[in-house]
C-alpha cells in the first residue's frame, strides 16, 4: 500500500475534524456542568476556539482550494478576534453586576479597580 500526499492529507484532515469535534463537545459539556459564570465562560471560549481551529485545518486539508483557504483564513481571524473581546466584555459585565462567586476566585485583582470607579448603568 502506497501513500501519496493526498491520502496522507485526507487522513490528517479526518483526524483534525474528529479532534476538533471532540474539543467542541468538551466545551459544550463544560458550559452545562461548570459551577459559575467565569468557569462557564472559560469553557465556552478556550476549547471552542481550539476546536474551531482544528476543524478549519481539517477543512483546509480536505478542500485544497485557494479560494476556500482564503475564506477559512477570514473565519479564523474573525473568530479569534471576536471571542477574545466578547469573553472579556462578558467577564467585566458579570463582575460589575455581582454575578461572580468570589469564594471560587483564587486571585481577585478587579475588585480594587472597580471600587474606585463610579457606578455605571441604570440605578
Amino acid at each position: 500500500m502506497s501513500w501519496d500526499w493526498t491520502t496522507a492529507a485526507d487522513v490528517l484532515a479526518a483526524a483534525c475534524l474528529l479532534l476538533g469535534s471532540f474539543f467542541a463537545l468538551v466545551a459544550a459539556i463544560g458550559v452545562v456542568r461548570l459551577p459559575d459564570l467565569l468557569s462557564r465562560m472559560h469553557a465556552a471560549t478556550k476549547p471552542q476556539v481550539i476546536g474551531m481551529l482544528l476543524v478549519v485545518v481539517g477543512l483546509a486539508l480536505s478542500l485544497r482550494d485557494p479560494a476556500s483557504l482564503g475564506i477559512l483564513g477570514l473565519v479564523v481571524l474573525m473568530q479569534m478576534g471576536t471571542s477574545v473581546v466578547a469573553g472579556h466584555m462578558v467577564g467585566r459585565a458579570s463582575f460589575r453586576a455581582g454575578q461572580v462567586r468570589h469564594d471560587l476566585l483564587v486571585v481577585d485583582e478587579l475588585s480594587d479597580v472597580l471600587s474606585d470607579e463610579e457606578p455605571r448603568g441604570a440605578p
